[in-house]
């Protein structure tokens, strides 16, 4: 094997590019310095409906990446039916304990919030902690000695 002949592990991965980077870079398409590299400037050379379009006002931002940043720190709820607090042996259930069983997974690092949809039954008393509850679930817990807290 020859060091030419060496294929790579890993694709390569180029960095997003910030600034001036694009098709359009430095000057933008409008030449050097002067009158008509100004926005407005330049009178009649360009067609009428380019000289328009060059007048209007910007709004930057309004891209279609434009709600990324807003809500790329929203994690959805995950979903748990009340059939596999059953299966538990632990009198008291908390997000933690979920997590531990492979029953929820972690989103982007972080625990998700979590929400017991009465889709079953349950046989025991439970205690739940910090965990959000449907009204069917609260009623058919209460039912059965269990507490919600």
């Amino acid at each position: 094997m020859q060091i030419n002949e060496l294929k790579k592990n890993k694709k390569r991965v180029t960095k997003k590019r910030v600034g001036r980077g694009g098709v359009r870079g430095k000057t933008s398409g409008r030449g050097h310095k002067g009158q008509k590299a100004r926005s407005g400037g330049g009178g009649s050379e360009r067609p009428y409906i380019r000289e328009d379009i060059k007048r209007i006002p910007k709004r930057r931002g309004y891209g279609k990446n434009r709600t990324r940043t807003v809500n790329d720190g929203t994690i959805k709820p995950q979903v748990v039916s009340i059939d596999i607090l059953n299966s538990f042996e632990d009198k008291e259930i908390d997000s933690y304990t979920l997590l531990k069983l492979g029953i929820v997974k972690k989103s982007k690092g972080r625990l998700p919030s979590i929400k017991i949809l009465g889709t079953g039954s349950i046989n025991r008393a439970v205690i739940i902690r910090g965990i959000a509850v449907s009204k069917t679930v609260k009623e058919t817990i209460e039912k059965k000695g269990g507490k919600i807290s």
